[in-house]
């Protein structure tokens, strides 16, 4: 049976007039779903969710908005194993790729919840501690957030539509602003059960929820300077929406989180054998390969000392030859396809470049020869890629060109760690960076240089081998976004990701009139 992908706009569901767009399994090619916006108007959606959503926010304390938000992530709790079957049937995810985008989401939900509660009974931020203005200390200023009189519109990408969704839905809610969500069609099914669920459960007052399920049509055209637009995928397309008309004229703010091809770094202290080598590969392979590589936060660039290139290329070679590839409702399969026809040509295409400038060490372009549980051609998979450059200061399109799947390239280089930060820098700016090492002279001197050019910076050796997360792992209180091509934006990192959906302002006037408006007053 197929299902109809319906938008929920103006509190009801609601369907195109057109053809619509299919929806497939990556595995099998099968259409699982139809979606359509065909005729659907928008601006009566934003205007909806702006007057109706934006007031009743609005009216919420943060520990109420916080309740909200873990209401919804208990309903998604309850719904979860739904979700997961929705993943693997549209995103081609193995389940534990699925319950790594689900339980992202979830977990995202109640971390915000957290935040809020602490919080407390405020509709108020303070920014900072109340300034004198003048030398009288009765002339007093506040900078304080508040929450903007518009929508927050989070248009996200096709390899985490459950997290992807959460992270910006969960920032702006808490800030006091309704959410106008438009996943990526091709993986949409997946956010249209989640936002079903959220619906059904009766966690959501009216206007504070809107789902587009299919094209955008003309929503940006209707956007006014109090909505935010939150952005993941490619940079080519953010490029696009930050030169929309509306988006100008109306001076809409605009947040990115874009391509970013990062990068892993192996210390000159590392040896064959070690703890901090163990790590690197476990690491590294997991970062090539969970959710196929279709990670934003994927290693794309390997940097290894020269004396140690062999090394390193074979614990990842070992580790790369244990994952099984095919059908993702196998338990038996690690890694399925790419997540739509579209996305195995542009990794196609992408390798070949690449391959102008390294060669394939292990794997190579096209289908794996051996697929669990596929018995014939259908299905978008692609083999798992490591490639190895010896040219390294002539090579260009590996630091700027991103093969947005299962697909790494390691480069030696010097052992210094000047020589390391000048070849990553080439990346032109990066979600995150990892470096493994156990020696502290030269881990500061890496990370130093690396975060001018980085939103996250991943260290990983001996001493938390046993707890650390991989810096693949995009963790609601850090910082999730990047310099240059990674957007120049940045989603959670605790309270700092809810601003970026209110309005600083500075509040001046007589001390006990500003204290007793912005809720700073001394008890």
């Amino acid at each position: 049976m197929t299902d109809k992908i319906e938008s929920y706009l103006c509190g009801e569901w609601q369907f195109g007039s057109g053809s619509g767009s299919t929806l497939v399994n990556p595995a099998t090619e099968e259409v699982v779903a139809v979606a359509d916006t065909i005729g659907l108007d928008f601006k009566a959606g934003l205007d909806f969710a702006r007057q109706k959503g934006g007031s009743v926010l609005r009216e919420m304390t943060f520990a109420a908005r916080a309740e909200l938000l873990q209401k919804m992530s208990s309903a998604l709790h309850a719904a979860r194993e739904d979700l997961i079957e929705s993943a693997v049937l549209n995103g081609g995810c193995t389940r534990s790729d699925a319950k790594f985008d689900v339980d992202g989401a979830i977990g995202t939900l109640a971390a915000y919840a957290a935040f809020g509660k602490e919080l407390g009974e405020t509709k108020i931020l303070p920014d900072g501690d109340g300034i004198q203005l003048g030398r009288s200390p009765r002339f007093w200023g506040q900078h304080v957030y508040t929450p903007k009189h518009g929508v927050a519109v989070l248009i996200n990408a096709f390899n985490f539509p459950a997290w992807g969704f959460a992270e910006k839905a969960a920032c702006a809610l808490l800030a006091g602003m309704p959410v106008f969500t438009k996943p990526a069609t091709s993986t949409a099914h997946t956010a249209w059960k989640l936002t079903q669920v959220l619906v059904n459960a009766d966690v959501m007052p009216e206007g504070t929820m809107s789902f587009v399920g299919g094209r955008p049509g003309d929503l940006l055209d209707h956007l006014i300077s109090q909505d935010v637009l939150a952005f993941t995928g490619s940079a080519e397309t953010a490029r696009n929406l930050r030169q929309h008309p509306r988006i100008i004229s109306e001076t809409v703010p605009v947040t990115v989180e874009a391509d970013s091809i990062n990068a892993a770094v192996l210390g000159p202290d590392v040896e064959s054998g070690s703890e901090a080598m163990a790590l690197f590969a476990k690491d590294v392979s997991r970062d090539m390969t969970q959710k196929t590589g279709q990670k934003c936060t994927a290693t794309r660039r390997i940097f290894v000392p020269e004396d140690c290139l062999d090394a390193a290329t074979e614990a990842l070679i070992e580790q790369l030859s244990e994952i099984r590839i095919g059908n993702p409702k196998l338990r038996e399969a690690r890694m399925g396809p790419v997540a739509s026809a579209r996305q195995l040509k542009d990794v196609s295409a992408g390798l070949e470049i690449l391959m102008t400038e390294a060669q394939p060490v292990f794997g190579g372009p096209g289908r794996p020869s051996q697929l669990v549980g596929v018995e014939n051609d259908k299905g978008f998979f692609h083999s798992i890629v490591l490639l190895r450059c010896q040219a390294t200061q002539d090579a260009q399109q590996l630091h700027s060109h991103e093969v947005f799947g299962p697909v790494a390239t390691i480069i030696p280089y010097s052992g210094k760690s000047q020589d390391a930060v000048d070849l990553v820098a080439l990346g032109d700016g990066g979600l995150v960076s990892s470096v493994f090492s156990d020696d502290r002279k030269f881990l500061e001197s890496v990370t130093l240089g690396l975060a001018p050019y980085h939103g996250r910076i991943y260290l990983g050796g001996e001493k938390v081998a046993e707890y650390a997360t991989g810096p693949g792992l995009v963790l609601p209180s850090c910082v999730h976004g990047g310099p240059g091509r990674a957007g120049a934006g940045e989603e959670l990192g605790g309270i700092r990701g809810v601003k970026h959906f209110m309005q600083r302002t500075a509040i001046q006037g007589y001390r006990p009139l500003v204290e007793k408006i912005t809720g700073t007053q001394k008890s």
